[in-house]
C-alpha cells in the first residue's frame, strides 16, 4: 500500500472543493471524492444535489460514508509526506535556534510556535496545524521561547488583553476579577499601536544613525584636512629650514674661507722674509769663515791683498722695524653673524613672500578683457586675453561702459567678496598701469588712478614702478623691472596686493581699502609711443610659483 501511495501524486489527494488534503474522504455515486464536511456543505448550499466535479443531477440527496479505503490512501500519503518533510527541511536545533517541545529524541529546529497549544513544533509536527481544518484555526507565530511566560501565571490562561490603567498584559479571567473598571483593550490592538510608535522610534533612530554617520564623515573629513594641511605646513618648513640651513653652511664657508684667506697671506709675507733672512744668513756665514781663515793665516802678502774687500760686512737688510703681524680675528664672529641674521631675514622674508604668493595664487580667476569698456584706442585680441594701444582712434558707437580719454579696459569679471587673483604679462613694455577698480568709476573724464578715484594700480614709468595714494605719483623701493605682475584682491579685508611673480616677491600693498560695490580688473597698456610701447599686456594662466 505504502508503494502504491509513494506513486501518487499530490493532487490526486485533494479535494476540488476546498482544495486541501481530504478530511474523512467520501465518494458520490458517480464516483468522485470530496471532504464529508466541503460536499455537505455544498449541498446545502446548492440545490439540487449535483456532482461539482460531473455535474451530474441526483434525484435524491446521497448517503454518503466515508470512503475507508481512500482515507488510508490519505493517511499513507501523509506519513509519506511527513517522512519526506523530515528527511529534507528538518534541521536539528542548534545554540540560539528554539528547539521542537515534541520531538523525543534529537531535539529539531522549530520554525513555528503555536500560541493556542503554546507549543513549538518542527516541520513534522507542525504539519496537523498545516492540515487539519481545527488546527487551521491556531495563531502561528514565529518560534519563540518560554511560551509558558504567555499565560496568566494567577489564572493559567492565554494572555490577550493588555490594560493600560496599570500598563501590564491580562487574561480574561483578570479583566472580570482583578481590573473590572480598568481601561483595557485587545493585546493586538496595543501590539499595533506600539508597532507603530515603534515606526516612528525607528524613524527617529534611522535619522539619528544618518546625523552620526555624517558627523563621523565630518570629522574624518577634518583629519583628512588637518593631515593635507600638517603635510604642505611640514614640505614647507622643511623647505624654508633647508634653506636657512643651506645659507648659514655658505655662510660658514665664505667665514673660514675669509679666515684661511687671512692666514695665507700672513704666511706668505713671513715665508717672504725668512728667505730674504736665510740668504743673508748664508753670506754671513760665508763671510765669517773667509774673515777666520785669514786671522790664522802667517801669510802676510795675502791678509794685506784681500784685506780691503772683507773689512767691511756685507750688504743687509735693517731688520730692526720690520715685523709680520698675525691678523686680528677679533669681531669677525660678530660680523659674520651680523651678516648671517640680516641674510637670514632676506632669505625667510622672501621665502615667505614665496608661500604667501603660493597661497594667494589658489584664488586664480580665469579673466578675459570686456570689449565694451576697451578705449577706441585699444586693440583686444579674439580670446580676450592680450590688449595694446594701436596708435588710431577707432570710430566705435558710443557706450556709457566704455572709457573715452583714458586708455584703459576692465576685465568682465568682478568680485563683490571674497578673493580673487589673476596674473599679467608685461615683457618688452617701458610704461603700463595695472589693478582693480570700483565698477561705478567715472568712464568719460581724465581722472588720476587713486583710490579717491576709485583705483587700487601701480605702473611703470620711465623704468619705475610707482602707485598712487592720493592724487599724486610715489615712487616705490623695487630694486628690478617685474617682467609679469600677480594681483590678489582680498574684498572682505579691504586688501589690494601686487607680486613680481618671476622674482616671488611682493612690491605693493593697498590696506584699508574701502569696498562697496564690485571690484574689477583694470588694464592700462598705456600710448604706443611710436611702436616704443607696442607691446600687449597679457592675461596669462596661473601656474603656481
Amino acid at each position: 500500500m505504502a508503494a502504491a501511495s509513494s506513486s501518487l501524486s499530490e493532487d490526486q489527494f485533494l479535494c476540488s472543493i476546498c482544495l486541501d488534503v481530504f478530511t474523512d474522504p467520501v465518494s458520490t455515486p458517480c464516483g468522485h471524492n470530496f471532504c464529508k464536511n466541503c460536499i455537505t456543505e455544498h449541498w446545502n448550499i446548492n440545490v439540487p444535489y449535483q456532482c461539482p466535479d460531473c455535474n451530474k443531477v441526483f434525484d435524491t440527496r446521497p448517503e454518503l460514508q466515508v470512503n475507508t479505503f481512500v482515507s488510508e490512501m490519505v493517511s499513507h500519503f501523509r506519513q509519506s509526506a511527513q517522512q519526506r518533510a523530515s528527511s529534507s527541511d528538518r534541521q536539528a536545533a542548534e545554540p540560539g535556534d528554539v528547539p521542537c517541545d515534541v520531538c523525543t529524541g534529537p531535539k529539531m529546529k522549530a520554525p513555528k510556535s503555536c500560541l493556542v497549544c503554546l507549543v513549538s513544533y518542527c516541520e513534522t509536527h507542525l504539519e496537523p496545524h498545516l492540515t487539519a481544518s481545527g488546527l487551521k484555526r491556531h495563531q502561528l507565530i514565529d518560534p519563540v521561547e518560554n511560551l509558558e511566560g504567555r499565560m496568566c501565571m494567577k489564572h493559567d490562561k492565554l494572555l490577550e488583553l493588555f490594560c493600560k490603567t496599570d500598563q501590564m498584559c491580562l487574561c480574561m479571567l483578570c479583566t472580570v476579577l482583578d481590573h473590572k473598571s480598568h481601561d483595557f483593550v485587545p493585546l493586538k490592538e496595543e501590539y499595533e499601536r506600539n508597532l507603530a510608535n515603534l515606526g516612528w522610534t525607528e524613524d527617529e533612530i534611522q535619522q539619528m544613525i544618518e546625523e552620526r554617520r555624517l558627523k563621523i564623515q565630518e570629522f574624518k573629513h577634518s583629519v583628512s584636512v588637518s593631515r593635507e594641511n600638517a603635510d604642505r605646513e611640514i614640505a614647507i618648513r622643511n623647505h624654508v629650514f633647508t634653506k636657512l640651513k643651506e645659507a648659514i653652511e655658505r655662510n660658514q664657508a665664505k667665514l673660514i674661507e675669509s679666515t684661511e684667506e687671512k692666514h695665507r697671506m700672513t704666511e706668505k709675507q713671513a715665508e717672504g722674509f725668512i728667505k730674504e733672512l736665510e740668504q743673508e744668513f748664508s753670506e754671513l756665514e760665508k763671510r765669517s769663515a773667509e774673515l777666520e781663515q785669514l786671522l790664522f793665516s802667517e801669510d802676510h802678502l795675502n791678509l794685506v791683498q784681500k784685506f780691503p774687500s772683507l773689512d767691511a760686512s756685507p750688504p743687509t737688510k735693517n731688520w730692526t722695524e720690520v715685523k709680520v703681524c698675525p691678523p686680528s680675528y677679533e669681531g669677525t664672529v660678530r660680523t659674520a653673524v651680523d651678516q648671517l641674521v640680516e641674510m637670514l631675514k632676506n632669505e625667510m622674508k622672501k621665502l615667505l613672500t614665496n608661500i604667501e604668493l603660493k597661497t594667494v595664487q589658489q584664488y586664480a580667476m580665469d579673466v578675459t578683457l570686456g570689449p565694451d569698456t576697451a578705449h577706441p584706442r585699444l586693440i583686444l585680441s579674439e580670446d580676450g586675453k592680450q590688449v595694446h594701444e594701436g596708435g588710431v582712434r577707432k570710430n566705435l558707437p558710443e557706450n556709457p561702459k566704455r572709457f573715452s580719454h583714458s586708455r584703459r579696459v576692465l576685465g568682465k569679471q568682478f568680485v563683490s567678496s571674497g578673493n580673487f587673483y589673476f596674473e599679467v604679462q608685461m615683457k618688452g613694455k617701458p610704461y603700463w598701469g595695472l589693478g582693480v577698480v570700483r565698477e561705478s568709476v567715472n568712464r568719460k573724464g581724465l581722472l588720476t588712478v587713486s583710490p579717491n578715484n576709485g583705483y587700487w594700480t601701480i605702473g611703470l614709468m620711465n623704468g619705475i614702478i610707482y602707485h598712487a595714494v592720493t592724487e599724486t605719483f610715489v615712487r616705490l623701493s623695487q630694486k628690478s623691472k617685474p617682467e609679469k605682475v600677480g594681483v590678489f584682491v582680498d574684498y572682505d579685508e579691504g586688501l589690494v596686493s601686487f607680486y613680481d611673480v618671476d622674482a616671488a616677491a611682493l612690491i605693493d600693498t593697498y590696506t584699508g581699502c574701502s569696498f562697496t560695490e564690485k571690484v574689477h580688473p583694470v588694464f592700462l597698456p598705456c600710448a604706443n609711443q611710436d611702436g616704443k610701447n607696442s607691446a600687449p599686456l597679457i592675461i596669462c594662466p596661473v601656474n603656481p610659483t
